[in-house]
């Protein structure tokens, strides 16, 4: 075991660097902004690793900037990149004109067809009774349904 840690001391620009590429590596898998701060700090420590500090000062610093990084660079970069919405066709369905298949009263659901093929059920904006055949605008999705105004 202790031919192991002599091997890592005396090539420590290496092994930084094999944290990094396993850091790039588990990032690319995952696309988390997680490791990806890790990886910067690695690529850090490659260049401090060439001077005489001791390892475990290298890993403090290496923890240290990581958890700075994380802190203060993740949020902005999770909003930039817009990670974690997952946009749906239901995003783009306001405003756009749907044709009316069922009709639509007051008391009942109707059902209308999108321009690419789907049928959603709708209700109307008012209270007023709207044909099969109708030519209506999206103004807004509640849950599955939308809500149509005449045209």
């Amino acid at each position: 075991m202790s031919e192991f840690f002599d091997l890592i001391l005396s090539h420590l620009p290496w092994f930084w660097v094999g944290i990094m590429v396993v850091c790039l590596i588990f990032e690319a898998v995952t696309f988390t902004l997680s490791t990806v701060w890790a990886a910067v700090s690695a690529l850090l420590m490659i260049f401090l690793s060439r001077t005489a500090l001791p390892l475990r000062w290298q890993f403090l610093i290496f923890f240290l900037i990581t958890i700075i990084l994380m802190i203060f660079t993740r949020p902005f970069a999770v909003k930039k990149l817009r990670l974690g919405r997952v946009t749906t066709n239901v995003n783009s369905l306001d405003g756009q004109e749907v044709l009316v298949v069922k009709k639509i009263s007051k008391f009942e659901k109707g059902e209308v067809k999108a321009a690419n093929g789907v049928v959603w059920t709708a209700i109307g904006e008012g209270s007023e009774e709207i044909p099969k055949g109708k030519v209506c605008v999206v103004s807004r999705v509640e849950g599955n349904t939308l809500v149509v105004n005449e045209k």
